[in-house]
């Protein structure tokens, strides 16, 4: 039984130490990426002939306190009303449609071309929306912001020029956070969104290896979307899924770091959780859905079916988190064995894992706290932080994967917007909602409060900050599962004007 449980433990360590090295590896092409200038083709919109027709997609549904803010930032757009529409993708069920309707009926009384497009069903959620808008879209191109998202007046100059290279489907920008600040909970979602953006999709793009769409804040190619076979609802991550069969189309993506789409955080735990169960399920779904593709396509180098192995995976990480954590208890109190003294030393070489994942989220965190002198150790904080929460997250999060990977199907629930604007504004603490899976993380923080106590008992400290960051995370968890505290509320950045800061 001993040798079982280590071999499992070693199998789990090794799984973490290769998706470590993927990351070493996407570290190396961003700071390769940072010597290199962009040379791509670009349309010079000096010349009005080059501007092209552009539909401009926002999916709504229920989105009623941020969507008038979203009209009128929209409405601020620079680009020549004779080569852009907007469609309002909208499936509300709730009175925030008749809100939408009066928005719109005002902006188009002052000659902004925007439409306002309704279905009775939500068949296919925000898959169905974009791809029913698109059955009317006027433009050859399609940008698509979710109703949270901020883009500046000059958004489409920006991105659409880059479309002159005519094997470019989609042209993805970084994300930015309206409300970083607001409290722990949107520090440590910016924190972990800020590395996706700068170092994984970076180090992607400049490997030449598939990237995604995000969903929202990027320009598709109308004719890539049709050539890809168009959006579809069969899973929770419909971009992720649309990016790849384009990718395997041979589509070209083109990811511009530099600008950056200003967008709402969500700042209750419900609505975080609610967010990472739709991604990992979404992720794990799409593994299953599109990975046999990516192995059999004969035209991909070995690296990129490497890459999009991880890439396609990466949120079923969680599940090897977590079961590494459960083994973790019964190999600390073998630690002290001599009869196992040497495969613990051979283990040794995958505490390299934690030192590359501090390294590869360090350089992307510096990336943007260039001139902070104290950035270092905020770094340290954060770090340590979110890889705790991130553990206590990790049971919320394998359930996700699980359903994916196993094919159960629910609905997408769409995160909750807030739009708190003012510094008295907050939210009202909500009830305790009892259900089994609390529990579970319940009995997983005493696991973990049991092997931080059998650390000091046996002598054996070698597992004791992976014991101490897992109950540190359940332990969240299960506190903000009863009393949701918010933080310090911030307020939001009115829409920027063309020209003014």
């Amino acid at each position: 039984m001993e040798t079982a449980i280590l071999i499992i433990f070693g199998l789990l360590m090794f799984v973490v130490f290769l998706y470590s090295l993927s990351l070493l590896h996407l570290l190396i092409n961003f700071r390769k990426s940072r010597r290199q200038k962009d040379t791509s083709q670009k349309w010079d919109f000096s010349d009005p002939s080059q501007i092209p027709y552009v539909t401009i997609q926002l999916p709504l549904y229920n989105d009623k306190p941020v969507v008038e803010r979203l009209l009128r930032n929209i409405a601020l757009i620079d680009y020549p009303h004779d080569k852009f529409e907007v469609q309002v993708l909208d499936d509300s069920t709730d009175d925030s449609a008749a809100l939408t309707a009066g928005i719109i009926s005002e902006l188009k009384a002052e000659g902004f071309p925007i439409e306002h497009i309704t279905r009775t069903n939500r068949k296919g959620f925000k898959a169905g929306a974009l791809k029913a808008g698109l059955e009317y879209a006027k433009g050859e191109f399609i940008a698509i912001f979710d109703s949270d998202f901020l883009p500046k007046p000059d958004w489409l100059k920006k991105t659409v020029p880059y479309f002159k290279n005519e094997k470019l489907g989609v042209v993805q920008t970084r994300w930015g956070h309206l409300n970083k600040n607001y409290s722990l909970l949107t520090k440590l979602q910016a924190f972990l969104l800020d590395y996706h953006f700068i170092l994984e999709q970076t180090g992607r793009n400049f490997g030449k290896h598939f990237i995604n769409f995000n969903g929202t804040a990027g320009v598709w190619r109308k004719s890539c979307i049709l050539d890809a076979g168009n959006w579809e609802g069969d899973t929770l991550t419909e971009d992720l899924d649309l990016s790849y069969r384009a990718q395997l189309k041979g589509w070209e993506f083109k990811y511009l770091r530099e600008v950056e789409t200003p967008a709402e955080l969500p700042i209750t735990i419900e609505a975080a959780r609610s967010q990472q169960f739709r991604w990992n399920k979404g992720a794990a779904e799409n593994f299953q859905k599109n990975y046999k593709k990516v192995l059999l396509e004969k035209k991909l180098s070995f690296g990129t079916r490497v890459h999009s192995f991880f890439h396609l995976l990466n949120s079923s990480f969680f599940l090897v988190v977590l079961l590494m954590g459960i083994v973790s208890i019964p190999v600390l109190f073998l630690l002290n064995d001599p009869a196992y003294s040497e495969i613990f030393t051979g283990m040794t070489i995958f505490v390299l894992s934690p030192l590359i994942f501090f390294i590869t989220y360090y350089s992307a965190y510096k990336e943007l706290h260039k001139n902070d002198r104290l950035s270092f150790f905020k770094f340290i904080g954060l770090f340590l932080t979110f890889f705790s929460i991130a553990m206590g997250l990790s049971l919320h999060n394998s359930i996700a994967i699980l359903e994916g990977h196993f094919g159960k199907k629910s609905e997408f629930i769409r995160t909750p917007k807030f739009n708190l604007g003012s510094r008295h504004e907050s939210l009202k603490k909500t009830s305790l909602k009892w259900n089994f899976q609390l529990l579970l993380e319940i009995l997983l923080m005493l696991l973990f409060a049991f092997g931080i106590f059998s650390a000091f008992r046996t002598g054996s400290y070698s597992l004791l900050p992976f014991h101490l960051m897992m109950f540190f995370g359940f332990s969240y968890v299960v506190l903000t599962s009863f009393n949701i505290e918010i933080g310090r509320p911030t307020r939001f950045p009115k829409p920027v004007r063309s020209g003014e800061e």
